[in-house]
């Protein structure tokens, strides 16, 4: 394998990157359902400062046939060439605390050697966890919470999140390999698969979006804005709404839909967050106890690491 160090170019000072972060993954390409892949790194781009540290060639990792970039005709002359990006941004989240994220385009190309380039960044900048999203269709409700599969070596993420858990073959993705790759190492390592409404999955659905970025923080703690995010979820829902309300045969699909999803998750039920290992639910005092416990942890964690 050639190095893989010559798959990406060192664009910020690593140097400055404290050790120790998250690291967020959301790569587009195959099965984005609902764009939640998408959303997700447009919206924390858009939203959080930062900046790139590494970019990857596009040379290396790119099939340009399967998707091209785009360029501006301006009547007689070609203006604007806009290439497609990938690489890793250090960002801080809505309590100034700093995080890795790992966006852009799925590689067509060369996944081991792109694999074993993460895993190289990853070992060089501390990275601590790292968790990625992706979204696949699936015949459920837009009227349900939206549900995940849950990967990974993180057993209290898998066993209190993880709603469908088949034993299948399933076409890979990149990420799937840097995930198993890195359970190989012994790194802490999670995989949220979003489990989109099917007849929703080409259209953007912010709502999905937003679960995305809660999941996420339910791994690593990172706040994240999703005011915007969830206005444009209420607006599209508003507008499904009108379609099922004027079309039967919509409204009954719905409705089976809504009754095999009900029946699935009484004989699959999520364990609640707020009950103990025997089910009992804590006290007032115990309640006030952890959340002083979470603000002094929160204000430890604000001090550590900065950006130059």
């Amino acid at each position: 394998m050639r190095d893989p160090e010559e798959l990406y170019e060192v664009v910020g000072d690593l140097d400055a990157v404290p050790r120790g972060l998250d690291l967020i993954a959301g790569l587009t390409g195959f099965a984005d359902a609902g764009s939640v892949v998408t959303q997700l790194g447009e919206h924390l781009l858009d939203e959080l400062s930062g900046e790139e540290i590494i970019r990857f060639e596009n040379d290396e990792l790119l099939d340009y046939r399967s998707r091209r970039p785009v360029m501006t005709f301006d009547q007689t002359q070609l203006t604007e060439f806009r290439p497609h990006e990938l690489g890793i941004h250090l960002l801080r989240d809505e309590l100034d605390k700093p995080f890795l994220l790992l966006t852009g385009y799925e590689p067509d190309l060369q996944w081991e050697r792109f694999t074993a380039a993460v895993l190289g960044l990853i070992d060089r900048l501390g990275v601590a966890r790292t968790t990625w999203v992706h979204a696949i269709p699936m015949p459920v409700p837009h009227t349900r919470p939206i549900r995940a599969t849950v990967s990974g070596n993180r057993a209290e993420l898998t066993e209190s999140m993880s709603i469908w858990r088949p034993t299948t073959q399933l076409p890979a993705t990149a990420m799937h390999l840097l995930e198993y790759r890195l359970q190989e190492t012994g790194h802490a390592v999670t995989g949220f698969v979003l489990l989109v409404p099917h007849y929703l999955g080409d259209t953007t659905y912010p709502t999905a979006a937003v679960t995305a970025l809660e999941s996420i923080t339910a791994a690593t703690g990172l706040i994240f804005p999703t005011d915007a995010l969830r206005e444009e979820g209420r607006e599209l829902l508003g507008r499904i709404e009108e379609q099922v309300t004027s079309n039967d045969e919509l409204r009954r699909l719905i409705e089976s839909l809504e009754q095999r999803h009900d029946s699935y998750m009484e004989d699959n039920p999520l364990p609640s967050p707020l009950t103990d290992s025997k089910g009992g639910l804590p006290t007032a005092d115990e309640i006030a106890e952890e959340l002083q416990k979470f603000l002094a942890f929160r204000r430890d964690e604000g001090d550590s690491g900065t950006l130059s």
